[in-house]
């Protein structure tokens, strides 16, 4: 069988970050020339910059997963940036994609682009059923017009797009700084510190009752790795685990996982969120043979260990 990846350039925009690093491992192995721009010398919410990056790479794929992100707390206190800097990012790349005529491009959208209480599992003719989650909006919709841009960009030009929703990533490399960490790193990193302080509690947001999904990275970058290889429709599709848990039960588990056996205070003035949030998985399955292999426990067992690691490089990553 030809190795659909081997001599092909890959354009992996966020490719040094959490998701990314995984994504272009998994390239790279399976023989792709991967090409990773910086930040902070690549501008993508600039044009003209975008345009000079596609005529210096000539991508033969691009893979765009840039993008601006951050937990509850980060969302109430940046909706602008989060809503304008994530919508240029898209547009730009899809249309210098366009423009330098790459064969293929895979935009990666988010969960938080589902109404805020659709029916659980979320399926993908759903997106379009209600506003998202307010603390999420600005973001999730920002990723949406991503999928508006994918689908109009095929009917009218045959560009070949394609719009994933990976569900709530977790494992090695996540972001643990407090100013832009998802939930999961938020609570390693407060149970590691309480251990190590001899605190008799910790403090939480919320009620708990809310669900969540958890995907392991290594398995939502095979998922895009996939998808990239063997999907060319205009349908949306999920990246999911089939499996909620409630973030009472999540913190039990971080907490047994990290050693801590203190007290769980929920602070019940404060957001929960979306009250669930599950994907449907169907579509990815059937479409092109993606399944989740990673058990919560080993992902957990490995993120801890990889946390307790790497502390300073996880605590130190904002961006």
């Amino acid at each position: 069988m030809t190795n659909p990846w081997t001599d092909r350039r890959v354009l992996v925009t966020g490719g040094a970050g959490f998701l990314g690093r995984a994504v272009v491992a998994r390239l790279e192995a399976a023989g792709a020339q991967v090409v990773v721009p910086r930040s902070a010398e690549v501008d993508l919410r600039d044009r003209r910059a975008t345009a000079e990056l596609f005529a210096s790479v000539r991508p033969d794929q691009v893979i765009h997963l840039a993008a601006r992100v951050g937990g509850i707390g980060y969302n109430q206190v940046h909706p602008a940036e989060l809503y304008l800097d994530n919508l240029l990012m898209g547009t730009y790349v899809v249309e210098e994609a366009r423009a330098h005529d790459v064969d293929k491009t895979v935009l990666v959208g988010t969960v938080c682009s589902y109404p805020k209480e659709p029916p659980v599992p979320f399926h993908e003719e759903s997106l379009w059923n209600g506003y998202p989650e307010e603390t999420n909006a600005p973001y999730g919709i920002a990723k949406l017009a991503q999928l508006v841009h994918a689908q109009t960009a095929r009917e009218q030009y045959g560009q070949r797009v394609i719009y994933l929703i990976p569900t709530n990533l977790y494992g090695p490399g996540d972001k643990f700084h407090p100013a832009v960490s998802h939930v999961i790193p938020a609570l390693i990193k407060k149970c590691v510190e309480a251990v190590e302080s001899g605190a008799d509690h910790i403090e939480l947001w919320g009620t708990g009752s809310a669900s969540r999904e958890f995907l392991y990275v290594d398995d939502a970058a095979r998922g895009i790795v996939l998808a990239a290889e063997r999907y060319d429709d205009p349908d949306p599709v999920n990246l999911g685990t089939d499996h909620e848990m409630p973030i009472r039960e999540l913190v039990t588990h971080i907490a047994a996982a990290t050693g801590f056996h203190g007290e769980l205070r929920w602070d019940a003035s404060k957001p929960d969120g979306q009250p669930r949030r599950r994907v449907d998985n169907h579509r990815a399955r059937e479409r092109f043979g993606f399944q989740a292999e990673t058990t919560f426990a080993d992902g957990m067992a490995t993120t801890v260990a990889w946390y307790l690691d790497h502390r300073d490089e996880a605590e130190a990553r904002a961006n």
